[in-house]
């Protein structure tokens, strides 16, 4: 676990920006529908789950395994993230992109609870789905050249 979290460090400065400009594009007013994609935590962490696994498994020798392994905790830093903003949000009684219905895959807002219960099976679901994509960029991995 050490060396994913050392290995990783790319990928939380990444996750910072990413997390802070989602933050100041919705405080800016920005509508959701127009910004959402700048900084989209979700895909980020899909193209980095892909890339980091097919990188590992060539220049650094990763099994299958290891490279999920590292993909899952990729995808679940993202989504305790996503959690603590969307949590900070509502606490702080702030309309953000965290908490914005279509995030929430919802027609109408949705009280702190309901909306925190659903960041909580994206948290479970996003880690699976983030292992998955890691494994799909392991095979692919093949392609790059050697060291």
């Amino acid at each position: 676990m050490s060396e994913y979290l050392r290995l990783s460090r790319l990928y939380l400065v990444l996750l910072a920006i990413f997390t802070i400009g989602r933050w100041v594009t919705g405080a800016r007013g920005v509508p959701y529908e127009r910004g959402r994609d700048w900084f989209s935590i979700v895909i980020m962490t899909a193209m980095a789950c892909f890339f980091y696994a097919a990188f590992m498994r060539r220049w650094r020798s990763y099994k299958l395994f290891q490279a999920v392994g590292l993909a899952m905790t990729l995808g679940l830093m993202s989504q305790v993230v996503i959690l603590g903003a969307t949590a900070l949000s509502y606490a702080l009684g702030m309309d953000t992109y965290f908490t914005h219905p279509t995030a929430l895959n919802v027609e109408a807002p949705l009280p702190a609870g309901e909306a925190l219960g659903r960041r909580l099976m994206g948290l479970v679901g996003n880690t699976i789905s983030s292992g998955i994509v890691g494994g799909l960029g392991w095979a692919l991995g093949a392609l790059l050249p050697e060291k």
